[in-house]
């Protein structure tokens, strides 16, 4: 499909995205007999929704799963359909566009659809998968504001689905030393977090820098890295923010379209965090933890990986594996056998993040502390 021709039809799906009615919020448990997990064989059968580069990564680091494997395609480039379906040897049958996937619900042979497309279509096609039975596999940001997010929350709760984030780096092994130093108090009282999420970007358009189909900017896309690093390494949730902005390029950086922000969070302990995203600096991608005992450092800390880092007490040098492929057979267990892993990838957890994200944007925009709702 030619560029201008995907960008029309993405504009589409954004259009119809944000025409969908609002949801009430539902509290009830999921519907008996759903989706129950011995019926599955152990193995969680996921559709991957929007090829592209992402896509790409994770359908990849798939082949080495041992408890998720790709039994669906969902696009809407007939080319990659077939492409992809050769591939990974996924019938027709299996594979959708985005007019009929909702008919996902009659074929057993799919337990997931993992959402891989912009982020204001994430909203739309989430729900619409949980409304033909489907668990929901979303990529960050969840959706484009917490208004979304909720209702998407709400959604997968009233089908009896699960809603699950992609957040890989919550399966990272070097990350979850750190995490559990700090849970065992090694590091201390955690006094200071540092996040620095960003790179230069390329393509001036690309949806990224599309407001209609992004949501923002660079906050949306990597900013977001150190906004749930922040929650994860303090352990603690902010409950207030301030926020500036910077903008020097208004040509690629349009109306509604952050380049540079940076951040500070607040917590209850009296715990900082300062942090910075941008889509115009390089070789930023660093966590940096204090505590009254000890510090922990990672750099790289949410790239592709190998994730390095070190603590006051060494390198950290745990084994690297695809931080998909971690992830995949994780979420399988979530999904299959009700585990809990050691940091939430709920869409509890994503809601989260999308209220810190809606309070530096109010932050930047009046200038003024912001209260984080919890």
């Amino acid at each position: 499909m030619k560029t201008n021709s995907r960008r029309d039809f993405l504009h589409k799906l954004a259009a119809s995205a944000i025409a969908m009615p609002f949801f009430s919020s539902y509290t009830g448990f999921a519907q008996p007999g759903l989706l129950l997990p011995k019926q599955q064989n152990q193995v969680l059968r996921v559709a991957l929704m929007g090829l592209g580069g992402y896509a790409s990564r994770v359908a990849k680091a798939m082949q080495s799963c041992k408890r998720a494997k790709i039994t669906g395609l969902i696009s809407g480039t007939p080319a990659k359909l077939k492409e992809w379906g050769a591939t990974y040897n996924i019938p027709e049958r299996n594979r959708y566009n985005y007019e009929n996937f909702d008919t996902i619900k009659d074929n057993p042979d799919i337990d997931a659809v993992y959402v891989i497309t912009p982020n204001a279509l994430h909203h739309e096609h989430a729900i619409r998968s949980a409304r033909a039975g489907k668990h929901v596999i979303c990529e960050k940001p969840m959706a484009i504001n917490a208004a979304e997010g909720q209702e998407m929350v709400d959604a997968c709760a009233k089908a009896g689905v699960k809603l699950l984030v992609g957040y890989r780096m919550h399966f990272e092994p070097n990350t979850l030393e750190v995490v559990r130093m700090r849970q065992a108090g090694e590091l201390g009282q955690i006094m200071f977090f540092q996040g620095l999420s960003g790179f230069r970007i390329g393509d001036p358009n690309q949806w990224r820098l599309d407001k209609a189909l992004a949501g923002g900017g660079a906050l949306m896309d990597i900013g977001i890295y150190s906004i749930n690093g922040a929650r994860y390494m303090v352990g603690e949730e902010p409950v207030w923010v301030t926020a500036q902005e910077t903008k020097t390029d208004t040509t690629k950086f349009k109306e509604g379209v952050d380049e540079t922000i940076q951040f500070q969070l607040g917590f209850p302990s009296g715990a900082v965090a300062s942090c910075l995203s941008t889509y115009n600096m390089n070789y930023l991608d660093r966590f940096f933890l204090n505590g009254t005992k000890g510090f922990a450092e990672l750099q790289p800390a949410t790239g592709y990986g190998p994730t390095k880092g070190r603590t006051n007490k060494g390198e950290l040098s745990l084994p690297h594996v695809m931080h998909q492929t971690l992830q995949m057979d994780a979420m399988a267990g979530i999904i299959l056998d009700n585990d809990v892993p050691t940091v939430s990838v709920d869409g509890q957890e994503g809601l989260k993040d999308l209220k810190i994200i809606d309070a530096i944007y109010r932050a930047c925009a009046t200038g003024t502390r912001q209260h984080i709702p919890a």
